[in-house]
């Protein structure tokens, strides 16, 4: 009789122990299915912070002011609209004037940021300078002029109007006609220091005040030599070789082709960037803005 009751309460641990074991399984199960709900919620989390920057970035509103070279004009409104496509809810007002205007609005901060492309001259203070690109200035004839290459110092004697007729270097027996750009455009100011040097432009030029108004002149006159910003060259001129050396954005690179200018954008010195401002110049000097600098026949510089 003692052992029957034994053998029972042996049983009675026995069936007490399995049941033990198996809800301390369950258990365990439940605690291997909290890890996917942990990760899911840090997954959202990180969902969460990709997000909110869109979210602050979609929140960029107002409007960018910009002045000054005419060079630089059309690579601004081509950044401007890669820019305003990314953030609707903002607007580039891109205008030109020439670079010295640029550096003026800048100075007197009636623009978010000016424009000059050339090198900022020594007394132009008040002003801090981002340089955007690299642009090589291309010498331009027309498609029917014989000429292919010239050396540099000739450049200089035509436009001193010390060279008049391009049989004295190697062309036609007619009369050169040269074309310039106006005082105060960057591109004249560039062209003038890496060029002309000490030299003074010949009084016969023909004076023009925009890139575009240099090529046409060039375009419609067979005598015609003028001078034009690389990234705005077309198929209606002819770029010379200058010492050799062809005006591509590889050579501008290497050091080789002689006639090159940064692209500087200006803002007035005391007053700190808005916002909205310093987000346009860093997309401008970040890889997505540089490759739309590269697009455009410029050199980038990041």
């Amino acid at each position: 009789m003692k052992m029957k009751k034994f053998i029972l309460l042996l049983l009675v641990s026995l069936f007490a122990a399995a049941v033990l074991v198996g809800c301390a399984g369950d258990n365990t199960e439940d605690a291997g299915n909290d890890s996917p709900a942990e990760e899911e919620v840090e997954s959202n989390d990180d969902a969460g912070e990709d997000d909110s920057a869109e979210e602050a970035s979609a929140t960029l509103e107002g409007t960018i002011t910009m002045a000054g070279s005419t060079s630089v004009q059309p690579l601004s409104e081509e950044l401007a609209a890669v820019f305003m496509d990314e953030h609707p809810g903002v607007r580039l007002e891109v205008s030109g004037g020439g670079s010295g205007a640029g550096v003026v609005a800048a100075q007197e901060n009636t623009a978010d940021f000016g424009a000059a492309s050339r090198e900022i001259k020594d007394d132009e203070t008040g002003i801090k300078t981002y340089t955007i690109a690299i642009d090589g200035i291309a010498v331009i004839v027309h498609l029917d002029n014989g000429v292919e290459d010239l050396a540099l110092e000739d450049i200089q004697k035509i436009f001193s109007g010390e060279i008049t007729n391009w049989s004295e270097v190697g062309g036609a027996d007619e009369n050169i006609v040269v074309v310039s750009r106006e005082e105060g455009s960057g591109t004249r100011g560039a062209f003038d220091d890496i060029v002309l040097g000490d030299a003074v432009l010949v009084d016969t030029a023909l004076i023009q005040n925009s890139t575009g108004a240099v090529a046409e002149a060039v375009s419609t006159e067979v005598n015609a030599i003028g001078y034009v910003s690389t990234g705005s060259l077309e198929d209606d001129v002819k770029p010379l070789l200058v010492d050799g050396v062809e005006p591509t954005s590889e050579e501008i690179v290497a050091g080789n082709y002689p006639v090159a200018r940064p692209f500087n954008y200006v803002s007035n010195e005391d007053e700190a960037l808005s916002e909205l401002a310093q987000a346009f110049l860093d997309f401008v000097l970040s890889e997505e803005g540089q490759q739309v600098v590269e697009d455009k026949g410029f050199v980038k510089v990041n």
